[in-house]
């Protein structure tokens, strides 16, 4: 699978992800341009965020898989007001991609976004801060 598009953003994350043993393969990945979650070995079920126990059956039988970087864009919002650590981007978007592999995700939107980008497609990116990445998409098409 090849790596993620980048977008290089300006300075630290506004805030900066909780990196624990058990998320570092996912922020590992992201930093090699990879979308990854876990998914539960007894059921298939993807779970995202990624987490130790399975959504659908509670097993904790789960393995690490790359995502699809594709989707579409289901809903989204302009955010005018936001907290401090958050000021310096505002407005920013916010949008729900459906993943083409089944999950449902939010992340800040690059670009232009409008009402007739619903159902569109989105491509999946890695926003490359100084401290380390983040994901978002792009609408495309």
């Amino acid at each position: 699978m090849s790596a993620l598009p980048e977008v290089r953003m300006q300075g630290n994350r506004p805030v900066a992800p909780r990196v624990s043993g058990f998320t570092r393969p996912f922020w590992d990945a992201l930093s090699e341009g990879r979308l990854q979650t876990t998914a539960c070995t007894r059921c298939s079920v993807l779970n995202f965020p990624p987490r130790n126990l399975c959504r659908a059956c509670w097993s904790r039988d789960l393995h690490w898989v790359d995502l699809r970087p594709l989707g579409t864009l289901y809903s989204f919002t302009r955010v005018h007001v936001v907290p401090g650590a958050f000021s310096a981007d505002a407005p920013y978007t916010i949008g729900i991609v459906d993943l083409d592999g089944g999950l449902r995700l939010m992340c800040r939107l690059m670009g232009p976004v409008e009402a007739t980008d619903l159902d569109r497609a989105v491509q999946m990116l890695v926003l490359r801060y100084d401290d380390g990445p983040l994901f978002g998409g792009q609408v495309v098409g």
